[in-house]
């Protein structure tokens, strides 16, 4: 197990005391680790998919979704009781599952939240004013009805986008699962229906009395020595012997991870951020940034009953590694099983973009000054545009980071690319498709391809190291010319008429 580091431990122990007063099974595995948060037992919580949520109404092209933002009382450590910020009073929030090509109308009510929510659909692409621009704000006591199209098949996450208060917001618990899938995709033999599972991976920190406590580091990053698998701690999942997909989010505010398998065995990497890949590709590990989405199948057939393999972290630099963060959650082979279901050699078609189809390059570099994230040496303005591509222009953006102490997952809104090279080799194995956030390393340079549209108007890249995002790594761009500018759809005070 990964040693807590002395900076973790110094401000762990100014945040809680008493651990030796806690029942045995909230005793830390370490005594470097014993002020920090109570600590269930390993892989004792039963492990649980959020809830799919039904519409409100449909008709002929559209359905229509209610969700109300609400403080809420939840049970996530054993015998405590924890205060969340949360859509329809759950954390995660419900998934919502669509066919492309159907569009979704999702209301989204701030209750009792108390503090002003924008949220965004991440991977969709949304029209300006639905987009969850983070200065379209939703106060508390209004709502606002935020169109999807769902032009994409994907797995895709909402959360929110308050400006300069977004990863508190998302650590409280404002983050759910959103998948779109179209008839090619059911059509192929991958693993269906309850074989076919999230996977939303948080890093969480509480004092002694159950509540959640965010810690920014003096806006460097915010990590939890607790780790939520779909809001349980280091969950146990009984699998059957068969084939499972798994769509798993990196949901943390700041810690990224580098996942394995115990046994050493595969990961069947078929699908990136923004759906399934041309073909399978096979690893032994992965790195996982804040916000990025992989699919990959793991084939338990190969096991017999009562076989246990946990997904583990390696651990990647500069992420504060505390004692357990190293362990996600087990797989519990319980029953044999029958299994239909296939690998298809082909997936879906992804044709490369070629580098001589862009009409430029732009260069947007991340670093740190005077205390502040800035993107080219420039903080967040809502009145300066860093680009102004045309609609169907195909443009390289360079992604650099110079610096060893830190890394940033960025994220372009509206349009999915391709990463051409990464420090001018080529991408990871796994990172090749389409995908809308890109794990910018320490010291890294990353060039990515795309074309912009469908829409016109303002959208936002950042750092997604929301705490960087923030404080103010962040920026936008605007796609053609006289496009919405972001807000052209308000939010309505309550009470709100029915959908």
């Amino acid at each position: 197990m990964k040693n807590i580091t002395r900076r973790s431990a110094l401000k762990l122990g100014a945040l809680t005391g008493g651990s030796l007063l806690l029942p045995i099974a909230f005793q830390h595995r370490t005594q470097a680790a014993t002020a920090g948060s109570p600590q269930p037992a390993f892989f004792q919580a039963k492990f649980r998919i959020p809830p799919v949520l039904n519409p409100v109404r449909s008709d002929a092209t559209t359905d229509y979704y209610e969700i109300t933002m609400k403080k809420a009382q939840v049970n996530i450590l054993p015998g405590l009781t924890t205060e969340v910020w949360a859509y329809n009073g759950i954390t995660p929030g419900p998934t919502i599952k669509q066919r492309q090509g159907r569009q979704s109308i999702v209301r989204f009510i701030n209750n009792s939240v108390g503090v002003p929510t924008s949220v965004h659909l991440h991977g969709m692409a949304s029209l300006p004013q639905y987009d969850g621009y983070a200065e379209d704000l939703t106060p508390p006591g209004y709502y606002k009805d935020y169109v999807f199209p769902n032009n994409r098949a994907a797995t895709l996450w909402y959360h929110d986008h308050a400006i300069h208060n977004t990863a508190r917001n998302v650590f409280m618990g404002l983050a759910g699962m959103y998948i779109v899938q179209d008839e090619f995709e059911l059509g192929l033999p991958l693993p269906k229906d309850q074989y076919d599972v999230p996977l939303i991976i948080q890093d969480k920190q509480f004092n002694n009395t159950g509540k959640l406590v965010f810690d920014d580091q003096g806006e460097k990053g915010q990590y939890g020595d607790v780790i939520l698998v779909n809001g349980a701690p280091w969950p146990r999942m009984e699998v059957a012997a068969r084939k499972y997909r798994f769509r798993v989010l990196n949901g943390s505010i700041s810690r990224s991870y580098k996942l394995a398998l115990s046994n050493g065995a595969d990961f069947i990497m078929i699908g990136t951020d923004a759906g399934l890949r041309s073909a399978p590709a096979t690893v032994k590990n992965f790195r996982l940034g804040m916000a990025e989405r992989y699919e990959f199948i793991i084939d338990f057939s190969k096991y017999a009953v009562g076989t246990k393999i946990v997904l583990q972290n390696l651990g990647l630099p500069n992420n504060d590694n505390y004692d357990g963060t190293n362990q996600i959650m087990r797989f519990d082979v319980v029953s044999a099983a029958t299994d239909d279901s296939s690998i298809p050699a082909t997936l879906r078609t992804v044709q490369p973009i070629p580098e001589s189809s862009a009409v430029r390059t732009r260069e947007f570099r991340y670093e740190r000054t005077n205390g502040l994230w800035v993107i080219n040496g420039k903080v967040w303005d809502i009145n300066r545009i860093d680009a102004n591509p045309q609609l169907g222009d195909v443009e390289i953006w360079r992604l650099y980071n110079n610096a060893g102490g830190w890394f940033h997952p960025i994220h372009i809104h509206l349009i999915d690319c391709q990463i051409l090279d990464r420090n001018g080799k080529p991408p990871f194995l796994y990172e090749r498709g389409w995908k809308d956030v890109f794990y910018v390393g320490e010291n890294e340079s990353v060039r990515v391809i795309g074309k912009f549209g469908p829409n016109t108007g303002k959208y936002m890249t950042h750092c997604h190291n929301t705490v960087h995002e923030d404080h103010d790594m962040m920026n936008q761009f605007e796609v053609g010319q006289g496009g919405n500018s972001g807000w052209e759809a308000p939010a309505k005070p309550l009470p709100a008429p029915p959908l």
